[in-house]
């Protein structure tokens, strides 16, 4: 194994995180859950250019917190028996839903996959904004200088959950097989799901963003994804005066926190040698989930393509 320049692998597996947890933090999001539910979905599914002769694609627009018009890509495989399993798929940071035919593989095994566009990135959903204060360079600290209900991810986390509870709803749909899956961003988005959704029953994260900030800003490693931590404190806060304060608002948003909620079924990819979302800082989500749970650990790699990984997780959604 190379030098490692995180901590060593028996050290991770009981690292508990730095970043602190605000002490109303179950009550935040139970909050958070119940703006969601108080919210018209208004549904409106508009087929799309492309289709096959095994899949019936959709435009999938709803209206999540705040009346931000939400789009996913919807996939439904024709010969399918009703009801069956279904899968949701997130995206990296700054990206988007992705190509249809990405997802085939799954259609044509029998399975729905709703595929969401997040906030304000690279895909079709709308980003309200309305929020005090910096927005550069990105979306950990979009609403940082205003109300924790105002927290950029507090509504892309809410999206998600908005999205399972839309596909569980579909009559073809057997609400009872859902997974969860995404890389990044997308991995914490697909933890992020599962914990606030908990009949979900099998999530498959790959290198976890937006965990144990604290952590990052530590190890000097606030730049390419979470460099706008680093421009923040340069900008706005260059003496640490509000130090305490911004990483505890922060934690509302840390997926380690949200990680107990979680009862569904877990497998995580992890590179030993990402410099991008430290080793550590996936570990202290993943040491706190409580439900079954496995690794897929690659020493050598980074934050990149992990070989037979998505191999692994397609057989590991079989289990739906």
């Amino acid at each position: 194994m190379p030098l490692l320049f995180d901590m060593p692998y028996q050290q991770l597996l009981t690292y508990p995180g730095r970043n602190p947890k605000p002490a109303d933090f179950d009550a935040y999001w139970n909050r958070a859950l119940a703006e969601l539910d108080a919210t018209e979905p208004q549904i409106e599914l508009i087929p799309a250019k492309f289709q096959t002769t095994f899949a019936k694609c959709f435009d999938l627009y709803f209206t999540g917190v705040g009346q931000a018009r939400i789009h996913a890509k919807l996939l439904r495989p024709v010969h399918a028996p009703t009801p069956h399993p279904a899968v949701l798929m997130f995206h990296g940071y700054s990206g988007d839903a992705g190509d249809w035919s990405g997802k085939l593989g799954y259609v044509a095994a029998g399975y729905t996959v709703a595929a969401l566009d997040c906030r304000g990135q690279g895909g079709l959903s709308k980003d309200v904004g309305g929020v005090p204060g910096n927005t550069l360079r990105g979306h950990i600290i979009r609403g940082l200088d205003g109300t924790p209900d105002q927290l950029l991810y507090r509504q892309i986390f809410l999206d998600t959950v908005r999205l399972a509870r839309i596909v569980m709803e579909m009559p073809d749909v057997d609400a009872t097989r859902m997974g969860a899956t995404g890389g990044s961003q997308g991995g914490a988005l697909t933890l992020a799901c599962v914990a606030l959704e908990p009949q979900i029953k099998l999530a498959a994260p790959v290198f976890p963003f937006l965990s144990d900030y604290k952590r990052v800003w530590e190890m000097d490693l606030a730049r390419d994804a979470y460099e706008e931590l680093h421009s923040y404190f340069r900008k706005f806060d260059p003496l640490h005066l509000r130090e305490e304060e911004i990483f505890e608002k922060l934690g509302y948003i840390d997926i380690q926190h949200l990680a107990p909620r979680i009862q569904a079924e877990v497998l995580l990819g992890v590179g030993l040698m990402d410099t991008i979302c430290p080793p550590s800082t996936q570990f202290a989500a993943y040491n706190k989930i409580q439900s079954t749970k496995s690794l897929a650990i690659y020493p050598d790699f980074g934050h990149e393509d992990l070989p037979g990984l998505a191999d692994r997780i397609f057989q590991f959604m079989g289990g739906l």
